[in-house]
């Protein structure tokens, strides 16, 4: 006798194989690729992963919501991808001199703050914390900055132009950062308090 597949085994398939999971995943094959570029210097390339970076995390997420494309692994994969690129990039232009290595420390240490936070209380941030748009803001600020910063290398006309409007993007990405990570703090805080409450 056979029985009828449960829905989530019929509709995994299509949870997975979506055109937002795939441009995710294309972000996180050019981590590697970007921190090869700006390590070795070949800046036209490290340029243009971090312009296509920008490009797909716009992208995946538009069309994730126009379409109904939305899945527990894109739910994943957008900020995984998000989270390497943001550490790739300020890693490799701390060292290239590009920008300031407090910086890295600022957004490093943001993430692992948040990080611990979670930790004891993972199970209901699994369900519970859904990406806001503060964040998103943040994250849209720095991957727009990074290009910008890179460009702004030199003293032609070009960098005397991308560098004040990168720096700009850059710390309109940091503050939201920051706030967005207040927000998390918050939602972690309430969910510790119904854990305790229900205990």
């Amino acid at each position: 006798m056979t029985t009828d597949p449960s829905p989530s085994a019929a509709t995994r398939g299509s949870d997975v194989w979506t055109l937002p999971n795939a441009l995710s995943a294309m972000r996180l094959v050019g981590v590697p690729i970007f921190l090869w570029a700006i390590l070795t210097r070949h800046d036209g390339i490290a340029l243009a992963t971090l312009m296509l970076s920008g490009i797909t995390d716009y992208l995946d997420g538009k069309i994730a919501r126009h379409f109904d494309l939305t899945s527990r692994l894109g739910a994943v994969l957008d900020p995984v991808a998000d989270r390497l690129y943001i550490f790739t990039t300020v890693l490799g232009l701390a060292y290239r001199d590009i920008i300031p290595w407090w910086l890295v420390a600022i957004l490093v240490g943001r993430d692992l703050v948040l990080a611990l936070a979670v930790i004891g209380v993972r199970d209901e941030a699994a369900r519970g914390l859904p990406v806001h748009f503060v964040g998103k803001a943040a994250t849209f600020n720095l991957l727009y900055a990074f290009p910008l910063l890179l460009l702004a290398v030199g003293d032609g006309t070009l960098a005397q132009l991308a560098r004040p409007v990168g720096w700009a993007f850059a710390w309109w990405g940091v503050g939201l950062y920051l706030v967005s990570a207040a927000v998390y703090l918050l939602e972690v805080w309430t969910l510790a308090s119904r854990r305790s409450r229900a205990a």
